[in-house]
């Protein structure tokens, strides 16, 4: 008995095609089971959680009171933030200050004198400095949240029942509690 025939198939049963397919499949099966790579994300490896406080400057926030929104803060003691347009999850606020907006105004003896901006469109516009803390990752690369790196000039989102607007990271200070 031949081991191929004219036809092309092993032992005049079976299709050398057929035997090819089915040994591609084996090989793919025990390479997934038996075989199937590192599991996770390499940059959780080694990686350590720790507190961390994020200094975000707010500037030209239209708001017609901001006394009000601060007691809100003061009250939840909570906001969520948007990092790079990536939703992160609530971060406790640790505390929000009113930057107070002055003008340059030149002097008669040729000195510069900073003065409190006398528009009244400028009232209705505030800039605020927030420290907010929370619990981070921390890469070689730098702090995470969530899955965005949080370095200086990371814009961030805050957002909360009343508000949304667009703020900038200033400082981040990775504590060691």
């Amino acid at each position: 008995m031949k081991l191929l025939d004219s036809q092309g198939r092993l032992f005049g049963k079976v299709s050398i095609l057929d035997v090819g397919a089915a040994l591609v499949i084996l090989l793919v099966v025990v390479g997934i089971f038996f075989f199937p790579g590192t599991t996770g994300s390499v940059a959780q490896l080694g990686v350590t959680e720790k507190p961390i406080e994020v200094d975000l400057i707010v500037r030209g926030l239209s708001v017609r009171d901001p006394q009000s929104l601060i007691a809100e803060w003061e009250k939840t003691k909570k906001t969520n933030i948007i990092i790079r347009n990536q939703p992160y999850g609530q971060v406790d606020i640790k505390s929000v200050r009113i930057l107070e907006k002055l003008l340059a105004v030149p002097q008669p003896n040729g000195s510069v004198k900073p003065l409190p901006d006398p528009r009244i469109e400028e009232s209705f516009s505030t800039n605020m400095l927030i420290t907010l803390t929370g619990k981070a990752k921390i890469t070689e690369n730098g702090p995470v949240l969530g899955n965005s790196k949080l370095k200086i000039g990371t814009p961030v989102e805050l957002e909360g029942f009343k508000y949304n607007f667009n703020s900038s990271v200033i400082d981040v200070r990775i504590l060691d509690k």
